[in-house]
């Protein structure tokens, strides 16, 4: 006799055999969006890293390393444009193959259901971090029509979390096709919604997917900070 409904892996669908414990048989199998190998590829940042954008020091070379920053990060703090724009960012994983493959399918073709992957870590991650408020990195309306869902709202819903939709963002080019000078000099694709005064003197976090130059983050902190929001974090789910 089977007491548990079958439960498949959101990414390969083999069936995910279920650990049958005391625990388990009184208040049902602990619910795993993937099986054991899919999972084991999902790499979390552990360990040494950045302690302003979470890049793992683990096979760094020293010469990209500023003490406890990483060279990009130091770079960032000596312009006075970008200095202490974003305070911190925290990720999740390695942007490795595997999550590259996973994020290829979740934001492009569609696969909604494979944020349930990020949930559980996600709401882990946010329950040290004082904010007084989640806001998800937008899309502009061009992309929102492509995708058909904002991936970074998504999870945050799914996460069962409350945010406010308080920036816009203008059509441009993809920042994965820019190189990594053209994302630091690219104009701010982003402006304030409204007159927003209920944020002013607070701490935002703000919620994207992928953290690869700061590029996207710093200019949607500098917006908020314009509009006199005192701190800004971000918390992403991939760090590249």
């Amino acid at each position: 006799m089977n007491f548990f409904e079958r439960a498949y892996c959101l990414y390969c669908f083999e069936e995910i055999k279920p650990e049958i414990t005391w625990e388990s048989l009184f208040l049902g199998p602990e619910e795993r969006p993937l099986c054991e190998d899919c999972s084991s590829k999902l790499e979390r940042i552990e360990g040494e890293m950045c302690r302003t954008c979470s890049r793992p020091f683990s096979g760094l070379v020293e010469s990209f390393k500023k003490g406890d920053i990483c060279l990009d990060c130091f770079r960032w703090e000596e312009s006075t444009d970008w200095r202490g724009v974003l305070e911190k960012n925290i990720s999740l994983f390695k942007y490795n193959d595997f999550l590259k493959e996973v994020m290829a399918r979740y934001k492009y073709r569609g696969d909604y259901e494979l944020v349930k992957i990020f949930v559980p870590d996600f709401k882990k991650a946010l329950r040290p971090i004082t904010y007084d408020c989640l806001v998800p990195i937008p899309l502009s309306t061009e992309r929102l029509y492509e995708r058909g869902f904002n991936q970074t709202e998504a999870l945050i819903r799914e996460a069962g979390e409350k945010f406010k939709s308080v920036l816009q963002r203008v059509h441009s080019e993809k920042q994965a096709k820019k190189s990594r000078r053209e994302r630091m000099e690219s104009p701010n694709v982003f402006t304030m919604k409204s007159d927003i005064k209920e944020l002013a003197g607070k701490t935002i976090l703000l919620i994207d997917d992928i953290y690869t130059t700061g590029t996207t983050l710093r200019q949607a902190a500098a917006v908020l900070r314009q509009a006199g929001v005192k701190n800004v974090l971000s918390l992403t789910i991939a760090r590249g």
